[in-house]
């Protein structure tokens, strides 16, 4: 059985990864496909109990221990799940990855960047994705989706969602470079147009991998 494909959705708060990432999954189980959708952090039960106290704003964390907190989730997410799906032929779509780490610990919170990247390679134990979208929208737009997403559902802000524009803004900036040093792994798709819309565009990118790779 030959190699899967791992495709990560990213962006800031609100852009969207979560919907798109299931609607993607349902289109490509439809055609046949075997998919596993999986996000960080979390994807595992160790992951899950880091997501816990990593996005809880009660619990103070200098940045070193918060970007120590995602890493020790990715440790475990590619080594229990990513890496064998990927072997077994599937396609894993993950709701963030360590491009999230470099925009939101890195350009967001300042931490050095090439120590970062060094960290992030001990992590993956390599593990690249085989495409990168990005969600890109404004942070005012993300942000007034996430608060809309909050009064429908009760649900207090998490560590970043509570930030300063200023910090999103950042984030934003930090995913936008990566694209740029990369255009062959990510590809930047303009969230605020309609749903119908962005996933049209997502799938495209997608069906292309998928013909190169003959899945």
């Amino acid at each position: 059985m030959g190699r899967g494909l791992f495709i990560t959705l990213e962006g800031v708060e609100g852009s969207g990864k979560t919907t798109q990432a299931g609607r993607l999954a349902e289109t490509l189980r439809a055609r046949g496909h075997r998919v596993t959708v999986t996000r960080e952090p979390g994807g595992t039960r160790a992951g899950e109990a880091i997501r816990e106290i990593f996005l809880d704003p009660a619990v103070s964390l200098n940045v070193a221990a918060e970007l120590l907190l995602v890493l020790a989730d990715r440790a475990q997410h590619v080594s229990e799940k990513l890496k064998p799906a990927v072997e077994a032929g599937e396609i894993v779509i993950s709701d963030r990855y360590s491009d999230s780490t470099t925009a939101y610990q890195g350009y967001g919170r300042g931490f050095d960047l090439r120590l970062l990247g060094e960290l992030n390679r001990l992590a993956t134990a390599g593990m690249t994705p085989d495409l990168t979208i990005v969600l890109d929208c404004r942070v005012e737009t993300g942000l007034a989706r996430t608060r809309e997403r909050a009064r429908a559902s009760a649900h207090h802000f998490d560590r970043f969602e509570g930030e300063e524009i200023a910090f999103h803004a950042r984030v934003r900036e930090g995913f936008l470079a990566i694209a740029r040093g990369e255009p062959g792994r990510v590809t930047v798709i303009d969230s605020e147009r309609p749903l119908a819309d962005v996933f049209a565009d997502i799938l495209r990118r997608v069906e292309e991998l998928l013909a190169r790779r003959c899945l």
